[in-house]
């Protein structure tokens, strides 16, 4: 059962729009807050003169929090006050804890109705604080959210989660909150939002019916443009899932290229240029790195096996490290991959964020910081990522794991260098993964006849096998092929593919071992 204490942000919609994606970003980004917290933006304000049946309130029943921001504008009436009057009116009436704040170091230029407002809340006894921008917003707003649930709900944050929302708050690039006036959410790759769609409504219930463009908003990854369903989309969601995200922004590009010796040569052997959104380009240099490096294959048992390079699981977590953390604001640089004969070298640009060192990454513990909280947590959500500041620990065992040297650390020139030591044509030590996909267990071995493995051995190499077949080469009955037949069947290892004279038996894909 989801426990996440919903926030209601309240404001007129259009005039605060950047401030209410700055508020509902924080919430999602921060490590301790999206722990406890999910928030709630409800954008059904009237326009006149026709009033609406108040849906936005019911929506505000359901929350635990409220809060309101206030800059000049008192919104379209929906009857005698606005819809942000009536969801104040009704946070008061079901006494939930309220956090105001007030854009603009003065009270001049606002509307009459909503210095009204303002008198009203001062007689409620509510005190609130000012701000200038979004920018300054969010750490107050961090802190005030935290003293809240501490205060009413018990949920006390510690003093290192204190210290890492207040750093990642001041470490966060601006780069990935700048709002892309000419790009809407219909123009990004569809199937992508629609998976983050599904994950933010599996893993939130208070997200559930949104839709896809919905879900970017509440994750402050998209702000709603002049019309009703036009969503504009931030830089974050661009890189994301805009389809060709390096023709806007040349440094989203990522490089790959493969060598035969241990330096750059004029001559490589393979290279890529990769413009797509963030989770294909992954896979996509995962692909190049696949089709460019060694795979031996080893017999175990009754299973012949292809073994990789190197470990999947790590080259996967340096490649997120490289695009989730990476200064977007330098222009001029690329992430990069060089696969040369003995190692594999993945570098980002800028240096690790203070107070991180490569000290402090070597030997593990550190508190996680980003310079792109957006980024490195929708990639958390789309299960790519983990946020847990034990992604070099994980790097480094699935390379000891394998049988490989443990990754190198380095800063080099603007960038942050991981270095992936490979076998250097000794194959023989890497070792054999303890599961493997298609591997028949030792119990399973043991119930079939010396003549049964010889088949799966024939499966395992890519053989498809007939009666006809088997009966010639081992010598034996129509009978009897039919029952080794129907035992490989049984144990999932074989399935047949056709009907009557054309039957013919391969290896079950993916093969179930019961």
């Amino acid at each position: 059962m989801n426990t996440k204490k919903r926030i209601f942000i309240s404001s007129v919609q259009k005039e605060l729009e950047l401030e209410r994606a700055a508020v509902a970003g924080l919430i999602s980004t921060d490590p301790f807050l999206h722990q406890h917290c999910t928030a709630v933006l409800f954008e059904k304000e009237p326009p006149p003169p026709h009033p609406a049946s108040r849906p936005y309130l019911e929506s505000l029943r359901g929350c635990a929090v409220y809060v309101l921001l206030i800059a000049n504008e008192y919104g379209h009436p929906d009857g005698d006050i606005s819809a942000t009057h009536h969801e104040y009116r009704l946070a008061q009436e079901l006494q939930l804890p309220t956090i105001v704040f007030i854009k603009g170091a003065t009270d001049a230029g606002r509307s009459e109705e909503t210095h009204e407002l303002i008198k009203e809340i001062k007689r409620a006894g509510h005190t609130y604080k000012r701000f200038h921008d979004r920018e300054d917003l969010k750490p107050e707003m961090l802190r005030a959210l935290m003293r809240t649930l501490a205060d009413e709900f018990g949920l006390q944050a510690t003093g290192a989660e204190v210290d890492e929302g207040e750093h990642q708050i001041e470490a966060a690039s601006a780069f990935e909150t700048a709002v892309l006036s000419d790009v809407t959410v219909a123009s990004l790759d569809q199937d992508l939002i629609a998976a983050f769609n599904q994950r933010v409504n599996a893993g939130e219930t208070d997200h559930a019916g949104l839709s896809a463009a919905e879900a970017l908003h509440a994750r402050g990854l998209a702000i709603r443009g002049d019309a009703p369903d036009i969503f504009l989309t931030t830089a974050a969601a661009f890189v994301l899932f805009g389809t060709h995200p390096a023709h806007r922004y040349p440094q989203c590009e990522i490089l790959v290229d493969a060598y035969d010796e241990i330096r750059i040569t004029g001559r490589p052997k393979g290279q890529f240029n990769i413009n797509a959104p963030l989770p294909h380009a992954l896979e996509q240099v995962l692909k190049f790195i696949d089709d460019h490096t060694f795979h031996p294959r080893r017999v175990v048992g009754l299973n012949n096996i292809r073994l990789d390079e190197y470990p999947v699981a790590a080259l996967r977590e340096a490649l997120l490290n490289a695009v989730a953390h990476r200064s977007y604001d330098d222009a001029a640089r690329k992430v990069f991959a060089h696969i040369f004969r003995d190692r594999i070298e993945i570098a980002s640009p800028g240096y690790p964020l203070k107070p991180l060192t490569l000290a402090k990454l070597r030997k593990g513990g550190y508190r996680p910081c980003s310079r792109n909280p957006l980024i490195a947590q929708t990639l958390a959500t789309l299960d790519k990522m983990e946020q847990r500041g034990s992604g070099i620990a994980r790097m480094r065992d699935a390379m000891l794991d394998h049988g490989l040297n443990e990754p190198k650390l380095d800063q080099q020139d603007g960038f942050f260098v991981v270095t992936l030591p490979g076998p250097d044509g000794n194959y023989d030590r890497i070792k054999t993964p303890t599961t493997v996909a298609g591997s028949i267990t030792p119990a399973i071995e043991a119930r079939l006849n010396e003549r049964q493995q010889k088949m799966v051995t024939l499966l395992v190499t890519g053989e498809a096998l007939t009666s006809r077949r088997c009966e010639s080469e081992f010598g034996i009955t129509r009978d009897t092929a039919a029952r080794d037949f129907a035992l490989l069947l049984e144990l999932g290892i074989a399935e047949k593919q056709g009907k009557g004279r054309s039957i013919r038996y391969v290896l079950a894909q993916p093969l179930i071992v019961r």
